[in-house]
């Protein structure tokens, strides 16, 4: 009997080391595999963007590992985390994606969390592409910009195009 209880010490003791990869990577790898084989979109969005959430708390845990020695309740802490991105009755990464992805992919504008200023520097020139590039979308947003560089292109590809023509035209005998 004392080797059971020996067992389940050990067991209770690493919890978190054995639970933490079947919740972070071994059930996440099936329930991937099988949102691929649907043509469910919610099933890809909630792996797609739980594999990108995962990818920040990994890079999180390497920049800070130093720090996190310090909190033995780190581990419990990336497992709850873990298991509410993961476990379907909560979808957690589905409501990440709906609450805070979506909508900065949706509306760029809204949200100017990635915007950092580039400093002036004296000796550049004020006005070059990326200024002017800039300005423009802060005054007509992106959709227009988009707009604008699409029919640059079109138009461009015209003149390239009437110009090939005319060039063939020459040295038609």
């Amino acid at each position: 009997m004392s080797s059971s209880n020996n067992f389940l010490q050990v067991v209770a003791k690493n919890f978190d080391v054995l639970a933490l990869p079947v919740v972070t990577l071994v059930y996440p790898l099936y329930a991937s595999i099988k949102a691929i084989e649907t043509k469910s979109i919610a099933d890809d969005q909630q792996w797609l963007t739980y594999w990108v959430l995962y990818s920040l708390i990994t890079l999180f845990e390497l920049t800070f590992a130093k720090v996190l020695e310090w909190f033995p309740i780190w581990p419990y802490a990336k497992l709850i985390v873990s298991c509410w991105l993961v476990l379907p009755h909560f979808n957690g990464a589905a409501h990440v994606y709906r609450r805070f992805i979506r909508p900065v992919y949706i509306n760029p504008q809204a949200s100017q969390i990635w915007y950092v200023p580039r400093k002036k520097n004296i000796f550049s020139k004020p006005d070059d592409i990326l200024t002017a590039a800039e300005k423009y979308i802060e005054e007509h947003g992106t959709e227009e910009f988009e707009r604008l560089i699409t029919k640059a292109d079109r138009e461009e590809r015209s003149r390239n195009s009437n110009n090939y023509m005319l060039f063939q035209d020459d040295f038609i005998y």
